[in-house]
């Protein structure tokens, strides 16, 4: 009997640890963008703590999302036969992740990054294994499918996965980019794009893949849905979220909260908003669910913590401020 698949995650998987520093400086410009973090260069600089998150980026984030949210949750991503790698399938399976699609590669390494992490927001170095990667046409069809970050050598990848997503048109795609994504050319992702049921990034992701200067949110998402995508979802950090379905625009504000860390916000908020429709909830109650994982995930150290389960979750919902509720905006 095939699997029953209602979440899959694809994208690189990666072992973080924190390193948190005090001594060190965040500069940035007029408009509080352009921000750069500075130590001094050629000298000793102490450090806080160093805690090691295993089995993160963005898509084994949302996997782990849906699991504890009560989803049958399954992720399609490569590791080297290395300790790294098996301490992430080892994370993985603990959180609940089918990793039956998982491949394990002798002879490359596990991906493995640095987070500096300073006050509230991190600089991370990055260096991702090119996996030999390949996609399994032969899969199970997944009621969802959740694309993310992988790594430079992963175009011919995206055209199997639009491949298959043409041979399995009952599959839906929630798209969440990832920084080599959108320097893809777009002619690249168009079977990618004109299959996405929901398109999720930032404000300044938004002007960077549309290469526009525009401010207006709305103007932004209807933009971005004009590449494909049925309903865009766009998140301002702190200030709130958007959401566009083509006709109506809506604008919710953040769960009430102060962050500590807030790596794994934004993969909290799109893989639940993701989840809330994959369950049948409307956009509206869909942007009530999202930030408030995205809060909780905000209170702990790297984007697992803090990911709760749908029980809690509907407990955050209904202890909410009166004001915690989305609005149509033109």
């Amino acid at each position: 009997m095939d699997k029953q698949i209602d979440f899959l995650a694809i994208g690189d998987v990666v072992t973080e640890p924190f390193i948190k520093i005090s001594d060190a400086e965040a500069t940035c410009d007029t408009e509080g963008s352009h921000c750069k973090l500075c130590v001094r260069f050629g000298d000793k600089v102490p450090y806080d703590s160093v805690e090691v998150c295993k089995a993160v980026g963005n898509s084994p984030n949302a996997a782990v999302s849906a699991s504890r949210l009560g989803v049958k949750s399954y992720l399609i991503s490569y590791v080297g036969d290395d300790e790294v790698g098996k301490g992430d399938i080892e994370s993985l399976i603990h959180d609940g992740v089918n990793i039956d699609y998982m491949k394990v590669v002798p002879g490359m390494t596990s991906n493995y990054h640095y987070v500096l992490w300073h006050g509230t927001d991190r600089t991370i170095l990055v260096k991702h294994t090119e996996f030999p990667y390949s996609f399994p046409m032969d899969l199970p069809e997944p009621k969802w499918m959740y694309l993310s970050s992988l790594a430079n050598n992963s175009a011919p990848f995206h055209l199997e996965i639009a491949e298959y997503l043409k041979q399995h048109p009952n599959t839906k795609l929630a798209f969440q980019p990832g920084t080599f994504q959108m320097k893809l050319p777009m002619e690249t992702l168009k079977g990618i794009y004109d299959r996405t049921e929901i398109f999720f990034c930032n404000y300044e992701e938004a002007q960077r893949i549309l290469n526009t200067e525009e401010k207006d949110k709305v103007k932004l998402m209807e933009g971005l849905r004009g590449l494909g995508p049925k309903i865009v979802v766009m998140t301002d950090g702190l200030k709130g979220a958007y959401a566009y379905d083509g006709t109506d625009a809506y604008f919710m504000p953040i769960y009430p909260h102060k962050p500590y860390e807030a790596t794994g916000a934004g993969d909290a908020f799109a893989s639940t908003f993701t989840v809330a429709i994959s369950l049948g909830k409307t956009i509206p109650e869909a942007l009530t669910w999202a930030p408030i994982n995205s809060m909780s995930v905000a209170q702990a150290v790297g984007a697992q913590k803090g990911l709760l389960t749908r029980e809690k979750l509907e407990e955050y919902l209904a202890n909410a401020p009166a004001d915690y509720k989305p609005s149509k905006i033109n």
